[in-house]
């Protein structure tokens, strides 16, 4: 089965709007901005404020910027709250010389993956798009010369105390932007096919947490993947900065300024069902996907010298 991912959005960034002080009938030179408010400028603007309230038809959130993002204006003298009527005329970038301050929690595009997602379940449907797959290496191994697949598995979580979690269900290999594999092993099994690809020793499978899901793929199908390429180790060599244990989502975020959403529903949810769901097929190619292309990014960076931890304070 073949299906179309979802169109991966394009990059975009979040500007943040700033508060300008400056408004009719006043108007402020740079020296001024570095004065605190006055009692008596204070009344005058909740005087403009209590005119802009009444003759204003347009109702906004309280302290809020037209583009919905909060701001927290405060006189640096008195601590007292300025009006958000300041902020109708506010400048669309922020000056350094406002005496305001903008809260707002920066939101990145989410990340999904545009390309094909070929989804097999039975045996016969999953050894021959290890087949496909093999061929497709294969052939790209005569431009490379190392080759890395992104590689994740899923399963269903237990909720019960002495209740196990369920074994590997679903398995996810992804080798381009353009085509990712979902093999719903739970009800295949892994066959031969796949089992070679798994062990293939210049087949390299690249994931965050890779470790573990490959110690459980052996244990429950008696299948050793190797070799194994962790993500977060790899992040590590290459980022500037006191190493640190990786996630998916925040190397998502530092590398590509994308979110990669993991909505419980669909993570929590039981993927041993007998057909995968639009959403689960979707969710499952992504991973793979983010795993595959952060690598990718990844091996471009130099590598930089390790930051030694901080010293223990006597």
């Amino acid at each position: 089965m073949e299906f179309r991912g979802s169109s991966n959005s394009s990059h975009s960034s979040t500007e943040l709007s700033a508060c300008s002080s400056s408004f009719p009938p006043w108007s402020f030179s740079a020296s001024e901005f570095d004065q605190p408010f006055t009692e008596q400028q204070l009344q005058a603007i909740e005087a403009i404020e209590a005119a802009y309230q009444s003759t204003s038809a347009k109702k906004r959130r309280p302290n809020s910027t037209p583009d919905g993002n909060e701001v927290s204006c405060v006189s640096p003298d008195t601590g007292r709250r300025l009006p958000r009527s300041i902020f109708s005329h506010q400048s669309p970038r922020f000056s350094p010389l406002s005496p305001c301050r903008v809260n707002s929690k920066m939101r990145f595009p989410a990340l999904n993956y545009g390309g094909r997602i070929i989804y097999s379940r039975t045996v016969s449907e999953v050894d021959r798009a290890s087949r496909e797959l093999a061929k497709k290496i294969n052939s790209t191994r005569k431009a490379m010369d190392q080759i890395t697949i992104g590689f994740d598995i899923e399963w269903r979580p237990s909720f019960k105390r002495g209740v196990p979690p369920g074994k590997a269900a679903v398995m996810q290999l992804c080798l381009e932007n353009s085509e990712c594999h979902v093999m719903h092993i739970i009800h295949s099994g892994i066959p031969q096919s796949l089992q070679a690809l798994l062990e293939d020793d210049t087949l390299s499978k690249a994931g965050v947490g890779i470790a573990s899901d490959a110690s459980k793929v052996f244990k429950e199908y008696n299948v050793s993947v190797k070799p194994l390429n962790e993500i977060s180790d790899l992040a590590n060599q290459k980022l500037a900065g006191v190493p640190k244990k990786w996630g998916l989502r925040a190397l998502t975020e530092t590398l590509i300024s994308k979110e990669l959403q993991k909505p419980d529903r669909i993570r929590l949810g039981n993927w041993e069902v007998a057909v995968l769901s639009k959403d689960q097929l979707q969710y499952a190619a992504t991973d793979a996907f983010a795993s595959w292309y952060l690598h990718e990014i990844l091996k471009g960076f130099p590598h930089v010298e390790k930051v030694a931890d901080s010293e223990p304070i006597a």
